[in-house]
């Protein structure tokens, strides 16, 4: 991995920390089990220490970025997308 590919904090329902890879890797976790990773997927270390890699596409799907800006709470650093649902209800009561 290139050392200067930092850790970024993301949030789900835990905080994560986590970093794209650069370079394919392979390692066996605390658990046992094998993790492989290619460039372009996510090591991510969970609050307990445990690491695991996961692709690409489903990290973007499910982690979202946690921004500080000055000492102020943080901010989602994309905005949320509307379902197609969510768009139609919105649409309906304007």
């Amino acid at each position: 991995m290139n050392p200067e590919n930092q850790w970024t904090v993301y949030r789900t329902r835990f905080l994560v920390r986590a970093r794209q890879l650069s370079e394919p890797l392979i390692f066996t976790d605390a658990l046992g089990r094998e993790q492989s990773g290619r460039p372009g997927d996510f090591l991510v270390e969970s609050s307990d220490g445990l690491k695991r890699v996961i692709s690409r596409a489903l990290f973007e799907d499910i982690y979202v970025p946690l921004v500080l800006n000055n000492g102020t709470p943080p901010v989602l650093a994309r905005p949320v997308a509307r379902t197609p649902l969510e768009e139609a209800c919105v649409r309906a009561t304007a």
